[in-house]
């Protein structure tokens, strides 16, 4: 394979370039919508989807276009959702347009530094390098005061965005809240969506497929990889803002290995190197953990969710290797073979 071949765009058909702008759209029409017809109850489960959307969108970066496999991305996570408790006043609602932008650019911050000294590995130990510096993070809030030690911190008054005396966002309104998360969840699929079409996905694509050729064509791989690994935390970042200023606390599980395990599964079980794929993922997984663990609906086995979620992962991944995105063309495949093999007897 060439380098071109690497590095160019796929070719699209214009009805497939305009289906695959319209899909975006309606469903962000829809989620904006549903408010108007879903109780409370479903109106907070289509809150968790989505905040978990951001933070799958944001590990697909790096695992499905970059081949970059991190069991740590949920430090910033977390350091996104304690920067905004933290910085946020205790007797007057926070500025969103601060602590939104705050939160990314703490995640961030911690990512310029693990990335340079992680991305100098590969493999099995860029893992473990991403693991050991999530897990640091952990226990600097688990063990210290400043992050509450292992019951967390709350937030005092969630923070609105005003423009003068009008106030535009309030986030202890429920709408308010919910439309934001739609409006950074729609944000950030169109930001990785133009990212994916640029020069820059280009090269993240390249690089998963070939670093060496890559390198030897040029590209500094290692500033790539590294651009590619802040943005994804920024963007992971303001998944934590959005989940402090939903559920008003924090606590350092929000950093902990699971967290990133969890968001990893999220995206395998949607389908590596789609942005549907990781948003699906993200719906499949929220909804599959809801079910086992509803007593009303599983009995005495919703004790032990996490057992049966295991057991549904790992058969997904058997049967459906490309993920859930991969579905139709999986079965499209089998019906062709079915059929050529029909026609050969």
């Amino acid at each position: 394979m060439s380098t071109s071949t690497l590095t160019s765009p796929r070719v699209a058909t214009p009805r497939s370039a305009a289906l695959h702008g319209v899909w975006p759209l309606a469903v962000g029409l829809i989620l904006a919508a549903l408010p108007l017809v879903l109780s409370p109850y479903l109106q907070e489960l289509v809150l968790k989807i989505a905040i978990y959307a951001i933070f799958a969108l944001s590990l697909e970066l790096l695992v499905g276009w970059t081949g970059l496999i991190s069991l740590g991305h949920a430090a910033f996570y977390g350091i996104g959702a304690y920067i905004t408790v933290l910085a946020s006043p205790e007797s007057d609602p926070g500025a969103l347009a601060v602590l939104l932008p705050l939160a990314m650019l703490g995640a961030g911050a911690y990512a310029l530094v693990v990335g340079a000294l992680s991305l100098r590995t590969k493999g099995v130990y860029f893992i473990m390098v991403t693991l050991a510096f999530a897990q640091m993070a952990y226990f600097v809030f688990h063990d210290t005061k400043v992050g509450g030690g292992s019951d967390g911190i709350f937030l005092a008054i969630r923070p609105l965005l005003q423009v003068g005396p009008q106030v535009l966002v309030d986030l202890e309104k429920p709408l308010h809240m919910y439309w934001l998360v739609v409006a950074c969840l729609a944000g950030c699929y169109g930001l990785l969506a133009l990212i994916q079409r640029s020069r820059f996905g280009h090269a993240l694509a390249g690089i998963r497929a070939n670093e060496q050729r890559m390198r030897a064509t040029g590209y500094n791989t290692f500033a790539y990889k590294l651009a590619a690994f802040v943005i994804a935390a920024m963007l992971a970042g303001a998944a934590g803002f959005l989940t402090a200023a939903r559920s008003g606390a924090v606590n350092p599980e929000m950093l902990s290995w699971h967290e990133s395990g969890a968001v990893l599964l999220m995206i395998i079980l949607g389908g590596l190197g789609s942005l549907r794929g990781a948003v699906l993922g993200a719906v499949a997984f929220i909804l599959l953990k809801e079910l086992y663990s509803a007593e009303a609906i599983m009995g005495p086995a919703a004790r032990h969710w996490q057992l049966t979620l295991g057991l549904t992962m790992i058969f997904f991944v058997a049967v459906m290797p490309n993920g859930l995105i991969g579905m139709a063309a999986q079965w499209k495949a089998r019906r062709n073979a079915a059929a050529a093999k029909g026609e050969r007897a």
